[in-house]
């Protein structure tokens, strides 16, 4: 017999064994999966490892894919610690990219150190006045922000093919006969590129060095403040905190827009540091803000342990396109990375409960009958 039962406390060296465990586990199930495919597990793994983050410019390019993984999952991260759910990501980096797209060619004509810093702004306040919307709504009207943060992605979407595809708008064009009947982007000028970091080899874009101050000064708030006690709160019994006389409802708000912010960044990003225009079908294809929840959920809410997750699924991605081919499916990444994510969240079971084995109880003997009293 099979019992789950909750723990009363964490052990702490669950909460760092287990993640451990679950990434051995995961490596022993998808060496079965290799093995069953024809592929050979250990060699398999050392070209994963070697193109993901050992190669010569392997790092570099991991560090391209994380990067909007980062901001997408330190997004999620942020909502979800105070279990405000927001699943709209995606869209809040789409209307990020649209912003600062939209700024970086207005000043064109600008000094880089006002260009950049306005592309980041612009990526800020668009990001969170688009997670304000489900915020309100759930703060004011009670709706459910699942439903109204994924149906807002595809708004954005739609809204994002349209001044390019549909429209004569500020952002497309138009310059060219060609332009005109092939719809693309304005291509941002030189001032809106952002800059690379070297360090021993690697480039560091701006945007991730933007992702790991994120990450520090989210830990500060939920930590050191008073902003992040009462969202702790907050997630923890919102009757609890209504009685205490938080005012949950402007925090409600505070936090999307917070979240909102974090994946604007990450659209910011992807403009100025990778793509240099506004491109609505790369960036709906890369499906950045679903993943980062992905992140999120495997850093367990840990805004640092994030940096490290979106680090090691960007490299399995970097690793999957350059290794992609008749005899390496992409599909077959894709497989491997869901194995992580599989066993991470059946790792996080083992955190909460313990499961017992014992033995079934067999029927109870009948209890004695008494004996009838003898009439004398």
């Amino acid at each position: 017999m099979i019992r789950i039962e909750r723990r009363l406390t964490e052990s702490r060296w669950l909460v760092a064994a287990v993640p451990a465990g679950s990434l051995v586990a995961a490596a022993i199930l998808s060496g079965l999966i290799l093995l069953v495919t024809g592929h050979d597990p250990v060699a398999t793994w050392s070209r994963l490892l070697d193109r993901g983050f050992f190669a010569p410019g392997a790092m570099s390019a991991t560090l391209v894919t994380a990067t909007p993984l980062l901001l997408t999952g330190l997004a999620a991260a942020a909502a979800f610690r105070m279990q405000t759910w927001n699943i709209g990501a995606e869209g809040q980096l789409y209307l990020g990219a649209v912003g600062a797209s939209g700024i970086g060619i207005a000043l064109r004509d600008q000094s880089p150190f006002l260009v950049i810093p306005a592309m980041i702004l612009a990526g800020i306040v668009t990001g969170a006045a688009w997670a304000a919307i489900p915020g309100v709504l759930r703060a004011y009207t009670r709706t459910n922000e699942i439903i109204t943060s994924l149906m807002l992605n595809y708004v954005a979407g739609l809204l994002m093919s349209y001044l390019i595809f549909d429209s004569h708008s500020y952002w497309r064009d138009l310059s060219t006969f060609t332009a005109r009947v092939f719809p693309q982007g304005k291509y941002l000028p030189d001032a809106a590129s952002w800059p690379n970091f070297p360090l021993g080899g690697i480039a560091i874009p701006l945007g991730f060095v933007l992702g790991m101050i994120a990450a520090a000064v989210l830990w500060v708030i939920y930590t050191a403040t008073r902003f992040g006690f009462e969202a702790r709160v907050i997630g923890d019994s919102r009757a609890a905190a209504h009685y205490a006389g938080i005012r949950t409802r402007r925090k409600i708000v505070a936090v999307m827009a917070l979240s909102g912010a974090l994946a604007g960044i990450g659209g910011a990003s992807e403009i100025g540091d990778f793509r240099h225009v506004l491109d609505p079908r790369g960036l709906q294809q890369a499906s950045f803000g679903y993943a980062g929840i992905v992140v999120a959920a495997l850093a367990r809410l840990n805004p640092f342990a994030v940096i490290v997750v979106a680090i090691l699924l960007g490299g399995l991605s970097n690793a999957g396109f350059s290794l992609q081919g008749a005899t390496f499916p992409a599909g077959l990444v894709g497989t491997l990375q869901g194995l992580i994510l599989f066993c991470a969240l059946a790792g996080e079971l083992l955190v909460h409960y313990r499961i017992r084995f014992a033995r079934r109880a067999g029927a109870a003997p009948p209890a004695p009958v008494p004996a009838r009293a003898e009439i004398a």
